[in-house]
């Protein structure tokens, strides 16, 4: 039964994009679905997120999961694993999806936005799982063009001329990076037979130029759907533009996907050409993203572009951790770093969410999210602005945040091994990331300029303090687990 809970994470969101597709259906002959559609679309939603947290609970207990669909292995068959690292990000992915999907039922006034909002979010919901979920490149290649088709539509949602055109550039761009990242699968594959993962971590012992070659255009493709400085332009218009709920799955889940890829193939697939100097260049890029991420959030003049921006200098301190990996070897050091890059990533997306879940209720509420015109906020929305501050904090890297642990282990492991260029860029990024936190939050708590009305709605405000929450009490105060969940031993405190 544990093995088939793998096969449900994904039949589950799928099967709710077929029967939302069936009441959007019914809705477009004039049979307007109404509170089915909704009580529909959380009934999958909570399953499919029993369904992750099953999983999770079968890895703690027997350390990883395999199913073989249809009972043909590797080669010829499809696999879907699950192990420690996919487990923390299914329980990240889909307690944020569930979050949202509360959030977007009190959201969405406009009938149409409703009706094309949940077979969309399931079909992405869908591929988010079977991408933490595929045991071969090519079913990965598979969830990601799902993931970005989906993702792209959903941006689109409102139909502006801002967010089609955004969102169209953001399709376009991720196409490219899966047209990529499969020309270096497809060198694999001539190479060596098979896509499965493991096989070809245990084929890949003496690297040669087409590894190489491989690894760089695997690499770049999912860099690109990641958004790494530089090649972010086209995230901040994306994820400034598209409707709240999707705003939050974009930064908190969507460019994860992408991310933890890159970290699978290079600390799984691609160990022997994971050099000192390689994962160099992956760290200046990220150090790149700190800076400049943070410089133009800071300036941002509406409150979802600075959180779009907040989002491109939070993925650079992931990359961060790549020169500090190759420059440990295995042991107690590793695994704590491994185990802290996994928790800024969870709490990011947890952080993120809530960050953007707050900030839709501010521009629905006030009709604009202006910073500078904010005023009052505090005094009409004081859950929403308490979610932002958390967030804030998270983001910051204040504690008791699950931010915090991970700046200290990376610091700390950036002092050992030498390498003191990242701790001015982390110091310099923690202190843009406070201003322009504290930015938001002095104009929050001043004055209104002109009369507002502030009706508030708990399937709106709740979810986003709650992932607030989760991204500072949980994941700060209670990150141990994370370490025993990830198959490590040691430094659970650190």
């Amino acid at each position: 039964m544990e093995i088939h809970l793998l096969a449900f994470a994904v039949a589950t969101p799928l099967l709710g994009a077929v029967l939302t597709i069936v009441m959007v259906t019914r809705g477009a002959s004039g049979l307007a679905p109404g509170r089915l559609l909704v009580t529909l679309a959380l009934l999958m939603a909570a399953l499919t997120t029993l369904c992750a947290l099953a999983i999770a609970a079968a890895v703690w207990n027997n350390g990883s999961l395999q199913l073989d669909i249809g009972g043909w292995g590797a080669p010829l068959g499809i696999a879907l694993r699950a192990d420690g690292l996919s487990a923390a990000m299914l329980i990240m992915v889909n307690l944020v999806a569930l979050a949202i999907s509360i959030y977007a039922t009190g959201y969405f006034k406009s009938s149409q936005q409703k009706l094309h909002f949940w077979p969309l979010w399931f079909l992405l919901w869908t591929a988010l799982n079977g991408l933490f979920l595929a045991a071969d490149l090519f079913n990965l290649y598979v969830m990601l063009e799902l993931l970005g088709i989906a993702a792209a539509a959903l941006g689109a949602l409102t139909g502006t001329r801002d967010a089609i055109s955004a969102n169209l550039r953001y399709l376009l761009v991720g196409l490219l990076g899966s047209m990529t990242y499969l020309l270096g699968v497809a060198l694999l594959y001539t190479a060596y037979g098979t896509m499965d993962l493991s096989l070809l971590a245990a084929a890949i012992i003496e690297p040669d130029p087409i590894d190489g070659a491989a690894l760089v255009l695997m690499t770049a493709g999912l860099a690109l759907k990641a958004a790494l400085f530089p090649m972010h332009f086209w995230l901040p218009p994306a994820h400034a533009n598209a409707p709240a709920p999707v705003s939050a799955a974009l930064s908190a889940l969507v460019v994860k996907g992408a991310i933890y890829l890159i970290l699978r193939l290079w600390l799984e697939l691609f160990t022997p050409l994971a050099t000192f100097s390689a994962s160099l260049a992956l760290g200046l890029l990220g150090a790149g993203a700190i800076i400049w991420g943070s410089w133009r959030a800071l300036r941002a003049a509406r409150l979802k572009l600075l959180a779009a921006y907040s989002t491109v200098a939070q993925i650079g301190y992931l990359f961060l951790f790549f020169p500090l990996l190759a420059a440990t070897p295995d042991g107690p050091g590793r695994d704590n770093l491994i185990a802290a890059l996994v928790l800024m990533t969870l709490t990011h997306g947890f952080a993120k969410a809530g960050f953007f879940l707050a900030a839709g209720l501010v521009q629905q509420q006030a009709g604009h999210d202006r910073i500078d015109d904010l005023g009052g906020t505090a005094q009409n929305l004081p859950a929403t602005t308490f979610a932002i501050a958390l967030a804030g904090s998270s983001l910051i890297g204040l504690p008791p945040s699950g931010s915090f642990i991970g700046k200290w282990v990376l610091m700390q492991r950036a002092i050992e091994t030498g390498q003191w260029l990242w701790i001015p860029i982390i110091v310099i990024g923690t202190l843009l990331a406070g201003a322009y936190v504290f930015r938001i939050l002095s104009h929050a708590f001043g004055l209104e300029p002109t009369p507002m009305r502030f009706v508030t709605d708990a399937r709106i405000e709740v979810p986003a303090l709650l992932l607030a929450l989760i991204s500072v009490a949980v994941l700060g105060l209670a990150a141990g687990p994370l370490w025993t969940l990830l198959g490590f031993t040691h430094g659970g405190g650190a």
